[in-house]
Parts: C-alpha cells; sequence; structure tokens
C-alpha cells in the first residue's frame, strides 16, 4: 500500500489559488486523472490532472509525451509516483513551474470531459452487506444472504459499451415485464433505480493465465471514482434467474470523470468492515496482514435528487442518503483484484471494477431506492410533496464523494450525475 510521503503534507498550498479553499475536491493533495477538450470542440482528448478549478494539461505541461489515459496507467507503481511527486512540486507554491505551467491550465468550466479512460471490460461486484441483506430480505425473509457470500466476492461481467460519464442522459429502457399475468409483456420499466457505488480502474495488467497474490494487488489498482450502476428492477425480476443481470444493467451506467488514485488515498486507509461473530473468516488467498490492517478506504458518499418539478420551480436537490464506503463493504478492492484474476483471468489498464451498492446500516443510509422505499411499498415523501418509489422521467440523480480525516487535507471524488429522459422505443 502507498506510504504516505511529501504530496500528502497538509499544509502543502498551491500557486493554483482556488485549490488552497477548505473545501476544494481537488486540492495539491488529491492531483486526480481524467481526459478533456475544450467545451463545444473537436479536439482531441487529452490528459488532465484536476487542481482547484483547473485542469492542468499533462502534455502541454511536459509531464508526458502522449494522449493515451490507458498508456499512462500501464505505468509501474515506481513511474506513478514519480510521476505524482513532479506534478505536485511542479504546481506547489513557490515552484519555478508556475509561468510555464499556468499556460497549460484551462478552467474546468470550459472543458468538456469524458468517460476518464478507454474501458475494455467491466466487472460489477456485491460487496455492500447492508445492501444485499436488506435486498435479500424483500425477497427470502428467513435466508437473506446466499450461502456463497460471505465466503466469495461475488460479481458478474457487465457492459462496458454503455458506461457513460458525468451528465449522462439515457432513455428509460425497454424490457420484459412479469405481473400477475400468466405471460410478461415487452414495455418500459417502472421501477428504475440507482446504485451508489465505488468504481476501481485497474492500472498495471497481469498476463492471462497468472494470478494477482493479495500483497500485491493493490499494485495493479491505478485508482477510484464514483459509479452509479442504474438498475430496471421489474426487468431484474423476471430476467436474473438463473445466470444473472442481463437488459436491467446494461442501458446505462455513469462515472464521474477524475479517477482519484491510491496514492492520494494513502491517508484514508482503514480496517475493512468487521465482520460479525460466527462469520468465516476469508480463505488465505484473500487475506493479508495489510489487508486486515487497513484494506479499506474511508469515503463519505451522499446522493441527491432533483426531479423535474423541482429544476422548473428553480429549486435545488435534495439530499437523499448519506454513508460510508469502509461501513459498508464486506470486501475490499485488494480482494476484489485477487479474487478476479485466481482462476488466472487477465485484467488490462482501465478495467474497470464495480463496488455494487454501498448501504449503510441504518434505513437514510440507503444505496438505492429499492432499499430507501421497502421494494416501492414505502415511497419516500420530497419536500415539495412529490412522492417517489423509483425513479421518474426528468429526476436528475447526483452522487458525490469526499474524504476527510484528522491530520490530512480534505480530498473529494467530485461528483457523478445522470438524468432520466421518456422511453422512445418504437416497439
Amino acid at each position: 500500500m502507498t506510504d504516505i510521503n511529501e504530496t500528502h503534507d497538509p499544509k502543502l498550498r498551491s500557486w493554483v489559488e482556488s485549490a488552497n479553499s477548505e473545501h476544494a475536491d481537488f486540492p495539491i493533495q488529491n492531483l486526480p486523472f481524467g481526459r478533456f477538450r475544450r467545451a463545444n470542440s473537436d479536439d482531441p482528448l487529452r490528459i488532465g490532472v484536476a487542481i482547484g478549478d483547473q485542469v492542468l494539461d499533462l502534455k502541454a505541461a511536459g509531464l508526458v509525451d502522449h494522449a493515451d489515459m490507458n498508456l499512462l496507467m500501464a505505468a509501474t507503481p515506481a513511474e506513478r509516483h514519480a510521476l505524482r511527486k513532479a506534478i505536485s512540486a511542479g504546481l506547489a507554491e513557490g515552484s519555478g513551474k508556475q509561468v510555464v505551467w499556468a499556460r497549460a491550465l484551462t478552467a474546468q468550466s470550459a472543458v468538456t470531459m469524458a468517460v476518464p479512460c478507454q474501458i475494455g471490460d467491466y466487472t460489477d461486484f456485491y460487496v455492500g452487506i447492508h445492501h444485499a441483506t436488506t435486498v435479500g430480505k424483500l425477497f427470502r425473509p428467513d435466508n437473506p444472504l446466499m450461502p456463497n457470500y460471505k465466503w466469495v466476492p461475488i460479481g458478474y461481467h457487465g457492459r462496458a459499451s454503455s458506461i457513460g460519464v458525468s451528465g449522462q442522459r439515457f432513455r428509460r429502457p425497454m424490457g420484459q415485464l412479469k405481473g400477475e399475468a400468466a405471460a410478461p409483456v415487452l414495455g418500459p420499466t417502472q421501477r428504475l433505480d440507482y446504485e451508489l457505488e465505488l468504481g476501481f480502474f485497474a492500472g498495471t495488467g497481469n498476463a492471462l493465465g497468472e494470478s494477482i497474490p493479495i500483497g500485491q494487488a493493490e499494485q495493479h489498482l491505478f485508482g477510484v471514482c464514483l459509479f452509479n450502476d442504474w438498475s430496471a428492477r421489474d426487468i431484474q425480476a423476471w430476467e436474473y434467474q438463473p445466470l444473472g443481470p442481463f437488459l436491467a444493467k446494461n442501458f446505462a451506467s455513469t462515472v464521474s470523470p477524475w479517477i482519484v488514485t491510491m496514492e492520494a488515498l494513502a491517508p484514508f486507509r482503514a480496517a475493512p468492515f468487521e465482520r460479525p461473530a460466527g462469520d468465516p473468516q476469508p480463505l488465505p488467498y484473500l487475506d493479508s496482514a495489510a489487508n486486515r490492517e487497513s484494506g479499506a478506504l474511508d469515503i463519505n458518499l451522499e446522493v441527491w435528487l432533483q426531479t423535474a418539478k423541482m429544476r422548473a420551480a428553480g429549486e435545488g436537490a435534495v439530499r437523499l442518503t448519506r454513508g460510508n464506503a469502509r461501513q459498508a463493504a464486506y470486501w475490499t478492492p485488494a480482494q476484489l483484484i485477487t479474487h478476479h484474476t485466481v482462476n488466472g483471468c487477465n485484467l488490462q489498464p482501465g478495467d474497470l471494477l464495480g463496488s455494487g451498492t454501498l448501504s449503510g446500516p441504518e434505513s437514510d443510509q440507503a444505496g438505492s431506492l429499492l432499499e430507501l422505499t421497502l421494494g416501492g411499498k414505502q415511497p419516500i415523501t420530497l419536500p415539495n410533496g412529490e412522492r417517489h418509489a423509483f425513479l421518474q422521467d426528468g429526476d436528475t440523480l447526483t452522487m458525490r464523494g469526499w474524504c476527510e480525516r484528522a491530520g490530512a487535507a480534505r480530498i473529494g471524488l467530485g461528483e457523478v450525475s445522470g438524468t432520466v429522459l421518456p422511453n422512445a422505443s418504437p416497439l
């Protein structure tokens, strides 16, 4: 795991003044990576680092000689550490790079962000123990968790082509719906939901047939983003047996534009979720002293909703839930990397691993409407009087994440938002 060094010093300040704000998501201690172009242009995408309310163009600053994020992600841990130190030193107050690098800055408000890298493959896991238990109780009150849940990180292969960046607007999906009638019908989902997740991006890959031991797993993990894996619950309920999610999940997923690196998250490591007495301990290949000590990420998470009616009335979004990733995740990122490759599966730079829905133990920490409304049976009432069981057309859902701890500078993951559009299928 990454050591804390001079780049994490909470006293470190940048000559980019907006990065020095107490509540900035992107202070000099963060330095997340993303891909951008000038707004309203067809310029080629470039690699940028967020600093305050600006983007530093790494190629224009002379820090890289290419614009391929996946190539950057494939670098060795030592090369990544060296790049972080060079960026930090150049952006630090009093740096001799200020005059030259100032010309490589662009306001974030003047750029369009893209999905932060080319995502070749996407696997969605199911690490949220409270989510799995609550949802399991809706269908199996006496046996909410399947026997394998506490032994093996559960996951399925998802669809990479429909993953979009924050601001994504997507049509309400169609699918087969099975009600009380004997036969299903084709129609737009009536139970559209969000899932509050983290996304873990693979860095250096592994060769086909070679497993990654847990002690080396984080060397292959580049960083973290916010992730909303939209779900059509009624389509899912009919189709998911026996092979798992399909149309209920592959119509849209949304990532935040900035990848916060594992190096930036070093001050915010924590011991993983404490397994209740009687739970099995991980098999040896999923266990290590380092993982037991600080394998989890202490990331605060929030979900906000703005309906079309609220937007028309000039009303801002309302917060639905607030929780913490460490309190929600039964398995750590290192365990996901190791289990994913234990059979010889080859991860590649830019592959995305979703955490699964991260819900806390309390009802106001739920990471989906399925939980908040108990399967739609108890709709929530918004401040303007609207009642929601599931997402409606025109809804904009926003997720935010940040880390803060005594003795460390606060850093943020930014936000990920998406808006539901009406179904427009000709069928």
